[in-house]
């Protein structure tokens, strides 16, 4: 959407983010930690989607979706840290209308995708470690391409519906968003618009895409935990723990700081704590999947050595 005066729809055609305060000495700090971040995220998620793809030992449920989130978090964190690290290197916060819209179209979808899959890969776990003698029956490659589809229809649908109220908004007053990227309730505050009914249905629908996934996970773990508990060998204990801790950890941290800023009341005096919540499940979170499902699991590192050695860096 642009700027037209002539049915005075809208009279703002560009918002400011304002980011992270106006201190011209931060910025390059700033800058080169976003930047080494974002070059870690790349580059991990990057080499586990490779071997997801390249290495047949790695064509099972558990590494298929991992592949896919994998494949989101590079879209997820791109659709942000780019523009981010622009601002940082340029100083110029500006971002169009259209390109604000679309930047929370294209997170809202990637973010609701992520919540329904990461829940996907909790039920993954659940059947391997407490259905193991059904597993390869119940978890077959058509689930996992249905589970695959739905999370991304999901986040399509959830999105439109969103974007087809927001686009009804009209601007006309200030347009600095006080925020990194533009995100839903910094972008609807600056509408001239009743955003009642906006607000409401965005309520709705972060509590029903939310809350449900995220107590299915929980379901899904305290089966987990149960049945870990019963395994009669320490050795068995530790690795069945291993193989979900990684998945827990993200899931903490990426739902934990989801509620805190989509689900719990807004309030003026939050904002900078929602700032800051906000770049655990943008930034960190796209960071540390590919770093800890790496480094705690071993089949990820045999399928990176032998890459390695395929390719003929090590004897």
């Amino acid at each position: 959407m642009e700027h037209m005066e002539t049915d005075n729809k809208t009279t703002v055609s560009t918002f400011i983010l304002l980011g992270f305060g106006n201190t011209p000495e931060l910025q390059i700090p700033l800058f080169l930690v976003f930047l080494i971040i974002y070059s870690l995220t790349m580059t991990g998620n990057i080499i586990i989607i490779v071997l997801v793809i390249t290495d047949h030992h790695l064509h099972i449920p558990m590494y298929f979706f991992l592949g896919n989130l994998s494949c989101l978090e590079t879209f997820y964190t791109s659709t942000i840290l780019p523009r981010m690290l622009a601002s940082f290197l340029t100083g110029d916060r500006t971002i169009s209308f259209r390109g604000c819209y679309i930047q929370f179209y294209c997170f809202g979808i990637l973010g609701v995708a992520e919540c329904y899959l990461l829940a996907s890969m909790s039920y993954d776990r659940y059947l391997a470690i407490c259905k193991p003698l059904h597993y390869a029956t119940l978890m077959s490659r058509r689930l996992c391409f249905l589970l695959s589809a739905v999370t991304w229809l999901c986040g399509i649908a959830v999105m439109t519906l969103l974007m087809s109220l927001m686009s009804e908004l009209i601007y006309c007053g200030p347009h600095e968003i006080d925020h990194f990227f533009c995100d839903f309730t910094p972008v609807i505050n600056l509408s001239c618009s009743d955003t009642t009914l906006l607000t409401l249905v965005s309520l709705i629908v972060s509590f029903i895409n939310i809350v449900p996934s995220f107590l299915l996970t929980v379901l899904s773990y305290i089966c987990i935990i149960a049945a870990i508990i019963r395994i009669p060998s320490s050795d068995g204990r530790k690795k069945a723990f291993s193989t979900c801790s990684s998945h827990l950890i993200v899931v903490s941290i990426f739902y934990g700081s989801l509620m805190f800023v989509y689900v719990l009341p807004q309030k003026e005096a939050m904002r900078e704590v929602d700032k800051m919540f906000s770049v655990f499940y943008t930034v960190l979170t796209p960071l540390i999947n590919p770093l800890i499902y790496s480094l705690r699991n071993e089949e990820v590192k045999k399928a990176l050595r032998r890459a390695v050695n395929k390719c003929g860096f090590s004897k």
